[in-house]
């Protein structure tokens, strides 16, 4: 008898390639995910906290994303979403060469904290050439090179009672009446600590581009492309992701997406 081998990386890649073509084509039986009273969206939601606890106790907190070799590397990163923010703030770094930046560990911690490029760059280095799976469907082997969140968590000592960390980004993804919308995300402590998310400064050897996310990209190696923040300023430790957007812990959650977004 032939053994069917699916994986959950591979099950997402292909429902989310599908669901994503639907909903960009406007398919009215997708109108769901704009409701938040809606009684199929809740059971999808449900289903979304269910893959998360079972994923868990199954992996482990510590298992690592596949990683490849140089040679698996075949073209360059797409570069998809928001590609140059337009804040005031994010302007004035790119026109003095990021010279100013500052990465800022804010909320539940004992001492907030704050780090510049230079002192980034200098803090121990990891590289990882990984799969960035996006959620339309498409995929793209690249190498990631940064210094690892958990040493900065482990600088600003996280509270107890912290269970989740807020990553908030210089990206304007959205313009609305009231002004700009920027992009966050959000992760359990659980991914925020794993050896493979890491503070990138790099891509394929080079200095990470502004299409991709400079000066800093987090990536959080097993999760979808948009748990991966771009233009990152601020990572705050919370104990409640409610008070952030619309509730959800990320801008696309706050659209429907699932917020675990694991693979």
């Amino acid at each position: 008898m032939s053994q069917l081998q699916l994986t959950r990386r591979r099950f997402l890649g292909v429902s989310a390639a599908s669901a994503s073509s639907l909903v960009l084509a406007g398919c009215e039986q997708f109108d769901f995910l704009g409701s938040r009273d809606n009684e199929v969206r809740n059971v999808l939601e449900m289903a979304n906290t269910l893959t998360y606890k079972v994923q868990r106790g199954l992996i482990g907190d510590q298992v690592m994303a596949r990683e490849y070799s140089a040679s698996e590397i075949r073209q360059g990163q797409k570069p998809n979403g928001s590609t140059d923010p337009t804040t005031p703030e994010y302007k004035a770094l790119v026109a003095n060469d990021f010279a100013d930046y500052r990465l800022k560990i804010t909320g539940m911690v004992e001492q907030e904290v704050s780090f510049s490029l230079d002192e980034l760059r200098n803090m121990p280095v990891r590289s990882q050439i990984t799969r960035h799976d996006c959620v339309e469907g498409w995929s793209c082997i690249a190498k990631w090179t940064g210094t690892p969140l958990s040493g900065l968590l482990d600088q600003a000592k996280v509270r107890p009672e912290a269970r989740f960390a807020v990553y908030h980004c210089f990206d304007n993804i959205q313009r609305s009446l009231s002004g700009d919308i920027l992009y966050y995300e959000s992760s359990d402590l659980v991914d925020a600590y794993h050896p493979q998310s890491i503070l990138s400064y790099g891509l394929n050897d080079e200095a990470l581009p502004i299409a991709n996310g400079a000066p800093i990209r987090l990536r959080i190696e097993r999760a979808l492309g948009y748990k991966q923040p771009k233009f990152l300023h601020t990572v705050e430790l919370v104990d409640d992701l409610s008070p952030f957007g619309k509730g959800k812990g990320g801008y696309w959650e706050d659209n429907g997406y699932d917020w675990y977004g694991g693979i």
